[in-house]
């Protein structure tokens, strides 16, 4: 066996899971320990503070205020043990950045001091132009500046060389434009906040003062023996591997989904918990996923801004800690061709400052037409921007996953159950006459429903005659996209390696301006004299009728569907380059400039990024391929093929003939072809590479020229390879094999 993967096995034959004293930490006594809490700051503020800066929240902190909380937040810091602090945030990189500083200072007499003041605290100055900006930043003109986000608790990072104190931030440029994914999703939180509690109380909630977006992420990745990771270049350059043949077992036995955990990665797994659980995540599931070394954790739903910071923490720490446990944690999308790739399926919902989930069937009929108009501007929203929230999965990786038996397709559409299609359907068909509306034929066929039993009446919102809309009464379709789930929609697509923001504000963005739409919909039919209620359901009716075609209950990986979405007018965006074109569209560059999201520079400047960064992505696999194959696959490919033309020689001469080594001939033969094809795809992918370097065409141009060539070439040199790698023989082959990767723990 080549030395370097014999190596990476015997390492792994001598790993033990490590010893902790978890069992001594209990979650209720621990649980948000390392947070800066309302309630942990109450305690180290004047009661009268206090009261001030929860008032000023929402508003710029008067500064001697500012000073207070920022003293206060020190001296906590200082408590745990932190020496530094650093402004945490999340720049368009898909990472988490910090700068760390120490509190340290010269005081007036020129001692040594430790301090952090309402100024440090609230803002901070970093390189603009270090960071993708799309252009926003150059390097003669640099300032970027991170602004304390205040709807996030401030938490101290623990680590074997100390602790900091890390305080969430916006990254802003010095001209005002968003440099970083959370300053869109907290404009995004302001609007879907502004218009669901208008809707709301248009509706008659009167109470309800305040609406914001939750989530639950759930996690997928893969854990592998960091020996293994070290002595494949492609893990470590790419996140996934550019070569490797399908291993004797995979998935197909389906006996690794929720199988007991293998006790190194367990012990890894409940080590980061522990960790989360002091930074206040409150995760609550663990489980093994379909792949082999592939895994999930989840948590319990928390407010969009801050469950995304804590989705970050959370990849975060899993790295950390597998790396202590000698494993290496992997988020691509893809990792492992011929096995399942991860995702992060982020359940959304929107709940009032009141307690209720507008996403919540109704219990009287007051509560129905809340969520049926509810239900009704999401349709309307994902039926006009589905093109946009599938546009906010395009990464790299994800590419490689969705419209497989493994990730829902590129169409998006809405799946909302047999009992709750049963209702649309008969809102939908309920029209003055019985006669159907001619825009009814925007619908999608009445034979969706034909399974389900027909009610006699008529539903109408607000009345009685709606029964209350039970959970769960309904499968799960986890080919769907956009799927409801009981109170939520869990959005299926996202890629496992993404920032949940993303995803997050694109759905608010498009919720708030569809909520926007409805309520200014049923306040003019209130003033020509309507009941809300009639109101409603004449808006839930008509929206129905115009966008149900969005809604789809069956099997979304089936062709028939492709072809039925064709006939219904869905997008179908199955590349990166067709997706990302969709950000140039008019009417979704003005839906993010009129919801308040995003100017039409900051859209245009992402999607530079986004285009730059699969460019870029590409050409990394290209030459990690090329580098791999040159130094390492057909070195020994060609040794194989001297030991092989040497063994039939040498037995050729022996018996003086070679009528009876026809397969000694056959495979010499093979390996030939082979190897010569190999060094025909290493001369193509070079010369692919190089002709892609040397082009001047803008990014979108230059994608989606480059990207089907590379795609192909990556396929077609790792086809080639993959077949040498079942032949050539084990000792000279270099590269760990997936039957090791994925099986030995």
């Amino acid at each position: 066996m080549h030395t370097l993967r014999k190596k990476a096995v015997q390492d792994i034959l001598t790993r033990r899971p490590l010893e902790n004293t978890l069992n001594e930490h209990k979650v209720t006594l621990h649980f948000a320990d390392d947070v800066l809490s309302a309630q942990a700051l109450r305690k180290l503020l004047p009661e009268s503070s206090c009261r001030r800066f929860i008032e000023e929240m929402d508003s710029e902190l008067d500064p001697s205020l500012a000073d207070q909380v920022a003293n206060a937040m020190k001296e906590w810091a200082l408590s745990k043990g932190a020496t530094h602090y650093t402004h945490w945030f999340q720049p368009m990189t898909g990472a988490t950045a910090e700068k760390h500083d120490s509190f340290i200072k010269f005081g007036d007499d020129g001692k040594i001091i430790q301090e952090l003041s309402g100024k440090e605290l609230i803002k901070g100055e970093t390189d603009g132009s270090s960071f993708p900006s799309g252009g926003i930043r150059s390097t003669f003109e640099a300032r970027g500046y991170t602004c304390w986000d205040m709807t996030s608790p401030a938490f101290v990072r623990r680590g074997p060389n100390g602790a900091t104190l890390c305080v969430p931030t916006a990254f802003l440029s010095w001209t005002g434009e968003a440099l970083d994914t959370k300053a869109p999703l907290l404009r995004s939180e302001e609007r879907v906040c502004k218009e669901a509690t208008k809707l709301l109380n248009v509706l008659g909630f009167t109470n309800v003062t305040s609406v914001y977006s939750t989530l639950g992420a759930e996690q997928e990745f893969f854990l592998i023996d960091k020996a293994f990771f070290a002595a494949r270049p492609d893990l470590r350059a790419c996140g996934r591997s550019l070569l490797g043949t399908r291993p004797p077992k995979g998935q197909q036995l389906e006996d690794h989904y929720f199988a007991k955990m293998p006790h190194r990665v367990l012990s890894c797994i409940r080590e980061a918990e522990a960790i989360l659980e002091r930074l206040g995540v409150p995760l609550k599931t663990r489980h093994n996923e379909v792949s082999p070394s592939q895994y999930e954790v989840a948590p319990i739903f928390e407010r969009s801004t801050i469950a995304s910071d804590h989705n970050m923490l959370t990849m975060e720490v899993i790295q950390e800690v597998a790396d202590r446990h000698d494993l290496a944690m992997l988020v691509h999308e893809k990792p492992f061709a011929n096995v399942n790739g991860s995702g992060k399926h982020n359940n959304w919902s929107l709940c009032s400052n009141t307690g209720i989930n507008l996403l919540e069937p109704g219990v009287d009929p007051k509560s129905n037409v809340r969520f049926m108009v509810v239900l009704a501007a999401i349709i309307r929203g994902l039926h006009l921007h589905g093109d946009l929230l599938r546009a906010s999965v395009t990464v790299p990786g994800n590419d490689h996953r969705l419209g497989a038996n493994e990730a829902p397709p590129a169409i998006i559409s809405i799946y909302l159950g047999a009992e709750l299609d049963r209702i649309c359907q008969e809102l939908l068909n309920e029209v003055k006459g019985g006669r159907k509306s001619p825009e009814h034929a925007n619908a999608p066929p009445a034979k969706d429903a034909k399974v389900l039993e027909r009610r006699q009446s008529a539903i109408r919102l607000g009345v009685d005659a709606l029964p209350k809309i039970p959970k769960d009464t309904t499968d799960r379709n986890r080919t769907s996209p956009f799927a409801f789930t009981g109170n939520k929609f869990e959005f299926r697509a996202v890629g496992s390696s993404q920032s949940c923001a993303v995803p997050v504000y694109h759905v608010n963005t498009i919720v708030a301006d569809s909520l926007n739409f409805v309520t200014s919909e049923i306040q003019t039919r209130v003033a020509k004299g309507a009941a809300v209620e009639d109101a409603a359901n004449e808006v839930v009716h008509e929206i129905l009728v115009k966008h149900y075609a969005v809604v789809f209950n069956g099997n979304n990986y089936s062709e028939e569907w492709v072809q039925e979405a064709t006939r219904r007018g869905l997008p179908i965006l199955k590349t990166a380059p067709d997706a990302l074109a969709v950000y140039n569209a008019k009417k979704n560059l003005d839906l993010f400039s009129r919801m308040g999201v995003l100017s039409s520079v900051e859209l245009q400047a992402r999607t530079h990024i986004m285009y730059e960064t699969f460019l870029k992505r590409l050409h990394i696999e290209g030459t990690c391929l090329l580098s791999m194959l040159n130094t390492m696959v057909l070195p020994a490919s060609i040794h194989f093929q001297e030991r092989v033309a040497t063994s039939y020689n040498a037995t050729r001469a022996a018996l003086g003939s070679d009528a009876s080594l026809a397969s000694q001939k056959a495979l010499l033969e093979r390996v030939v072809g082979l190897v010569a094809q190999l060094q025909a795809e290493i001369a193509s992918l070079a010369t692919l590479l190089k002709e892609e370097t040397s082009s001047h065409a803008e990014e979108s141009k230059k994608l989606a020229e480059f990207h089907p060539r590379i795609t192909v070439a990556l396929r077609s040199a790792r086809t080639v390879a993959d077949e040498l790698e079942t032949i050539v023989d084990d000792d000279l082959w270099p590269l760990p094999k997936y039957s090791e990767i994925l099986f030995m723990k």
